[in-house]
């Protein structure tokens, strides 16, 4: 088994790096620009996440919520809020079902305070393209979700 590091910027606000594979953000540091040598575009309003690694991203009808990741369907529960699975990875969470602890094989450990994703244990030696495009993915979209709720709480 093998534990791969999730490292953050000092602030611990932004995903730096998923094991040996950095992720680069654009000049204003607000959006990741790529994952390793992988490119994310985003929409023209620069806003959504429209593709990793040439791998589309499709949304709702309502352009919040993503349908499909290349040609992997994401499932999500019965109120359409978390996400249940990408493609052939199915994500399982605590009992609280506020965290994230298993993303197909691989399983999510959490930082002292329990609300950052620190490390990912995997079966063999490195994650595949596969999985390293799903966990970011997900990474991503949990960092989004907790940035949304904050403007929400901060603007009520």
């Amino acid at each position: 088994m093998t534990e791969i590091e999730l490292a953050y910027d000092w602030l611990g606000g932004r995903l730096r790096a998923i094991g040996p594979i950095v992720i680069t953000y654009d000049r204003m540091g607000s959006r990741p620009r790529l994952l390793g040598s992988w490119e994310l575009d985003y929409d023209t309003m620069g806003s959504r996440l429209r593709s990793i690694a040439g791998a589309v991203i499709e949304y709702d009808r309502f352009g919040w919520r993503p349908r499909t990741l290349g040609t992997w369907v994401l499932d999500y529960d019965r109120l359409g809020s978390r996400l249940r699975r990408i493609g052939p990875y199915e994500l399982t969470y605590d009992r609280l079902g506020s965290r994230m602890r298993t993303l197909g094989p691989m399983s999510v450990s959490y930082d002292r305070l329990g609300n950052r994703p620190r490390k990912v244990a995997i079966d063999g030696d490195a994650l595949t393209d596969a999985e390293l495009v799903a966990l970011f993915f997900v990474l991503y979209e949990i960092e989004r979700e907790e940035s949304r709720r904050s403007s929400s709480s901060s603007s009520s």
